[in-house]
């Protein structure tokens, strides 16, 4: 009777085992099979920052044999926007979620709602108020606005009124940058910084803007655009309104427009990201947290001062002219 009892006591726990272990390898299976969704800060085709690091991303995905979506919203000033599409797609159950959010605060409440779902968050390019993400892969961006005003200290010496045209203000990115180039810019009494100038991502508002402040004073002598579509907006106007050139223009990013501007004297430098690089380590840094890997709590991809008479070194080259699939 004793053997007996024993025999269907073991029977029971080994058939509680093999439904166990059934059911950690089905969810393994599952976890594995499920996407990556990467939802950038716009999926505007003409700006080529997110192109790149779209196509670092999708690099990324084939090699390490994951499904990868990249879904976002026509322009990076949708801020509601975004919220919504990042809310829907939590109800997906994805992988992992890489997020460049438009806002670092509004974002917020939404990125605990992909934690509490048990979702892996990576920040990519623009992060969140209190560093929620398991990984934050950008640019240092307040270094990188350091180095915008070092460059325009090249072109521009002595007692000087500058302006600030840049993107969205309350993206994380733009905080950086600006608070980059005005602690830098502030360390000098003779310098006067105009109030800064947000186009919302839209070029021809950074256009328009620009073309309103010169207008009005007649003495700047120096600009900073923060981003792509700000530095060709502001490119545009100084192109129209300086053509002495003697207002001096660093940018950010590149893009054959900007590269153009470079090579016709309207933009004295840009200082240029490694978006290829940020989304190739964002999906590579997303499926390793999701598999349980401890990964970097951030990692800074770096940014290079391209000028007319560096843009043509070898290294130079691959960074102005990255690989981008048609």
């Amino acid at each position: 009777m004793k053997v007996r009892v024993s025999a269907i006591a073991v029977a029971i726990l080994l058939a509680i085992l093999v439904t166990t272990a059934y059911f950690l390898l089905s969810k393994g299976i599952e976890s594995k099979n499920r996407p990556l969704i990467l939802i950038p800060k716009t999926t505007n085709p003409h700006v080529e920052f997110w192109r790149v690091l779209n196509q670092g991303a999708s690099t990324a995905a084939k090699e390490y044999n994951t499904e990868l979506k990249v879904i976002g919203t026509p322009s990076e000033s949708d801020i509601d926007e975004q919220i919504k599409l990042v809310e829907t797609l939590i109800a997906e159950k994805p992988k992992a979620i890489i997020l460049a959010a438009t806002d670092y605060n509004r974002l917020v409440p939404t990125a605990q709602k992909i934690l509490n779902a048990g979702i892996t968050l990576i920040t990519v390019d623009s992060g969140l108020e209190g560093g929620m993400s398991a990984s934050f892969i950008a640019t240092d961006n307040y270094v990188a606005g350091r180095k915008a005003v070092e460059t325009m200290k090249n072109y521009v010496q002595g007692p000087a009124n500058y302006a600030i045209v840049s993107f969205v203000k309350t993206s994380k990115t733009q905080m950086d940058r600006e608070n980059g180039v005005r602690d830098h810019l502030q360390k000098d009494p003779s310098v006067q910084i105009l109030d800064t100038l947000y186009s919302n991502g839209s070029e021809e508002k950074a256009y328009e803007q620009t073309k309103e402040l010169l207008a009005k004073h007649s003495d700047i002598r120096g600009i900073f655009g923060l981003n792509e579509v700000s530095t060709i907006g502001a490119a545009r106007a100084l192109k129209e309104l300086d053509p002495e050139r003697k207002i001096k223009l660093i940018g950010f990013d590149s893009s054959m427009n900007e590269i153009a501007f470079l090579e016709a004297g309207i933009l004295q430098a840009t200082v240029v990201q490694k978006p290829f690089n940020m989304g190739y380590l964002a999906v590579k840094t997303a499926i390793q947290a999701s598999e349980g890997h401890k990964v970097s709590t951030t990692m800074d991809t770096g940014s290079e001062v391209i000028t007319k008479d560096n843009m043509y070194t070898s290294e130079n080259q691959k960074l102005l002219f990255p690989f981008v699939e048609k």
